[in-house]
């Protein structure tokens, strides 16, 4: 049997929200199967707890945020993806979260320092069937014409394949790889995606800060990029850094789901947005998906019933 898997131990990280700015303390404690990954408000008076759903998904400006039933007046907690892309990394499905402020730490703009975390606390198989979405016939979203179309697409496949395909108007991101294919079953996560930083141009970082966001951002945990070159000393940790950050960011928004999918997801120019839309999309047709389990190890898709190696 494919098993559901969680923590072993507790394991806690501090930081600072990229967009508010605040420090974060953050515990990360094991659940029980089925659980799925809830975050709990514990600054609030009683604890607010928000599981992690689709229809909890309560704004997707700038990052993926969640609030009880999707309701954007109630306690939220923002910024959750690259958390989730880490959790689907590894394979994680049950996972409470402990958090004292709106939003997720950045830490170093990536998920690797989330893979460390959760990779140092150890993970457990769970006597419980592993859950996947798997989809049955093609599902797209699109958004937009001419220069400014953007689409997303999930078809049916035997595993769990991204590819994502990024435009952007500016020489120093055009001179990276702008096209990307990842499959989560190869094991190459930690070493192909997790490392992938958030990035931004400094041309849009006066406006979006008058807006209240990126407050916390800095060149430790961003790219951040001028009309023609990145800014940080160190440079680019991929040659493609910032399409993969991309694919990162999509398998964080497609873990919202609340369990891994069996699907071939393709985007053009995709973002949080449109993720959601996506996963509305293929959730509203009961006749595109179906919820499966692997009783047999050997008829899962390769790769996805292994555990991730150690860091």
């Amino acid at each position: 049997m494919v098993k559901q898997r969680t923590l072993k131990s507790i394991t806690r990280a501090v930081g600072v929200g990229i967009h508010s700015g605040q420090k974060v303390e953050m515990t990360l404690r094991p659940a029980p199967p089925d659980t799925g990954i809830v975050f709990r408000r514990v600054d609030l008076c009683p604890p607010v707890d928000i599981p992690v759903g689709v229809t909890s998904v309560s704004d997707t400006r700038m990052a993926t945020t969640i609030s009880p039933g999707g309701d954007p007046g109630a306690p939220r907690v923002q910024t959750i993806e690259h958390l989730l892309s880490a959790c689907a990394g590894l394979g994680l499905d049950n996972l409470v979260v402990d958090i004292n402020a709106d939003e997720v730490p950045v830490l170093d703009g990536s998920a690797a320092s989330f893979v460390f975390l959760l990779q140092s606390a150890g993970i457990a198989l769970q006597d419980a069937p592993k859950r996947f979405l798997k989809v049955n016939k093609p599902v797209e979203v699109r958004q937009g014409e001419g220069k400014k179309l953007m689409w997303a697409r999930l078809e049916p496949h035997h595993g769990y394949t991204l590819s994502f395909e990024i435009e952007f108007d500016n020489p120093a991101v055009a001179a990276t790889g702008s096209r990307f294919v990842f499959d989560m079953g190869s094991g190459k996560y930690k070493k192909e995606i997790a490392r992938a930083r958030t990035f931004g141009m400094t041309s849009d970082i006066d406006l979006m800060r008058s807006r209240g966001l990126t407050l916390g951002g800095s060149m430790d945990n961003a790219i951040v990029v001028d009309d023609y070159k990145v800014l940080n000393a160190e440079g680019l940790r991929y040659d493609d850094e910032f399409v993969k950050h991309k694919i990162l960011d999509a398998i964080g928004d497609m873990q919202v789901a609340g369990m891994p999918l069996l699907a071939a997801y393709t985007s053009f120019k995709g973002g949080h947005a449109l993720n959601n839309k996506l996963l509305r999309a293929l959730l509203a047709d009961p006749e595109a998906y179906e919820v499966v389990t692997f009783g047999d190890e050997r008829e899962a898709p390769k790769g996805l019933a292994e555990l991730a190696p150690a860091w």
